[in-house]
């Protein structure tokens, strides 16, 4: 039946009451059982976000040019420190977001247009990419026409730099590595797909979304990070998403362009209405003043030393997990992790019915396609839930070994 606007207004404690009821069925995401969806970093960087979003609860971004001069500061700022991070030039330029999808949707029409204006492409435009590539900019492909190219991955599921050379041709506007990838957490090789783009002149967009703002602190933690920014001269335009690994508050990204040649691609500015010219640099209006701020405060708050801190104990809290996991016999980890996103196969038994298992004893489960596998894309809230889901996890394997049962599940996100 359709839920009715109520005739009268309901107390508060009626509202709080209600919430509480229905957020009694969400997943315990505070108890490391979900393996996506929410990031975690330390209490007393959760609470800095909430407060500074609180404190810009209802100003708007969309109007930080000309009304809220703070919200415009504070993006600036974001961005610059951001810029910094990802070893980018003078000249270089970016911008907040709603999330990766936004963000990915503005490279992917920045380099569309700048295509146009500087070097047309032969026929329907193409991006040429990695299987693993996230389908945010399939996405984008749809609203724009353009196709997608998703190209094979080498055998340690990172970008396949030669055969993605070799799927290019007159109409391929753009190339498209990850750092890391969603499904595997592997960073492309960068550097060889940017000596293609220099070699060809075409855009090198960087999909850093995932782990942008975590990878340049497990470099610093002393783990080994390949260079996956502007430092490689082919890279024209980057995402990062702040809400993932920056463990800013939802909604907040970033994109990113080597120079503002670039970027004046990416502005939207009509004047043929009735209320005259309206100009916006992103692709949506009213953009929350809070995930602003709350990204500007953590950024602040935490500083080199407290990412460092972080990211050198959420490496830690992964390896342990890898080396747990491969421990139980007939799993194995797909690929080398770059960082604290990782998937697990099964070499003798059916990896998804191990999934139904686990969702049965309260655990969310992603799974992947290619290959079959179980995949957690992890922040500190897994570090304590680490034995009861590896000793879950092993009582699954004997199960589904001992039943010799066949999933039902599919991978899904």
């Amino acid at each position: 039946m359709r839920k009715t606007l109520p005739a009268h207004g309901l107390d508060r404690a009626t509202v709080d009451a209600a919430l509480a009821s229905m957020k009694a069925d969400d997943a315990p995401w505070r108890q490391g059982r979900t393996p996506a969806y929410m990031f975690g970093a330390t209490p007393e960087a959760e609470d800095v976000v909430k407060h500074a979003y609180m404190a810009f609860f209802s100003e708007n971004a969309l109007g930080a040019k000309r009304a809220f001069p703070s919200l415009r500061r504070m993006e600036q700022d974001v961005v610059d420190m951001a810029l910094g991070l990802f070893n980018a030039p003078d000249e270089a330029c970016g911008n907040m977001t709603t999330g990766g999808t936004e963000s990915i949707l503005l490279a992917v029409k920045t380099c569309r247009d700048w295509t146009r204006a500087n070097r047309p492409v032969h026929g329907r435009p193409n991006i040429v990419a990695p299987l693993s590539l996230h389908p945010a900019f399939d996405k984008a492909a749809d609203l724009m026409d353009l196709e997608i190219r998703r190209v094979d991955l080498r055998p340690d599921y990172r970008a396949d730099a030669r055969a993605m050379d070799a799927a290019i041709d007159g109409s391929t506007m753009m190339i498209v590595g990850s750092a890391p990838c969603f499904p595997h957490g592997v960073i492309d090789p960068i550097a060889e797909l940017g000596a293609i783009a220099e070699a060809r002149d075409l855009w090198l967009h960087v999909d850093a979304c995932v782990g942008g703002y975590l990878a340049p602190f497990v470099r610093r933690a002393g783990y080994p990070i390949p260079d996956f920014d502007f430092s490689v001269p082919g890279v024209r335009s980057m995402s990062a998403d702040l809400h993932k690994f920056g463990w800013a508050a939802k909604p907040a990204s970033t994109v990113f362009y080597r120079s503002e040649a670039y970027r004046e691609h990416q502005k939207f500015d009509h004047a043929e209405w009735s209320s005259g010219r309206f100009i916006t640099e992103t692709l949506v209006g009213t953009r929350p003043g809070g995930a602003v701020a709350a990204a500007w405060a953590l950024l602040n708050h935490l500083g080199e030393d407290g990412y460092t801190e972080i990211a050198g104990r959420l490496m830690r809290m992964t390896k342990a997990y890898i080396a747990d996991i491969a421990a139980i016999d007939g799993l194995e980890i797909v690929g080398s992790p770059d960082i604290s996103v990782i998937s697990y196969r099964a070499r003798d038994l059916d990896i998804l019915a191990v999934g139904e298992r686990m969702s049965a004893k309260g655990w969310l489960v992603n799974a992947t396609r290619l290959p079959p596998a179980l995949h957690m894309m992890m922040s500190l809230l897994h570090e304590d839930a680490r034995e009861t889901y590896v000793a879950d996890l092993r009582a699954a394997v004997a199960a589904v070994r001992q039943a010799g049962t066949a999933a039902t599940m599919t991978a899904t996100y």
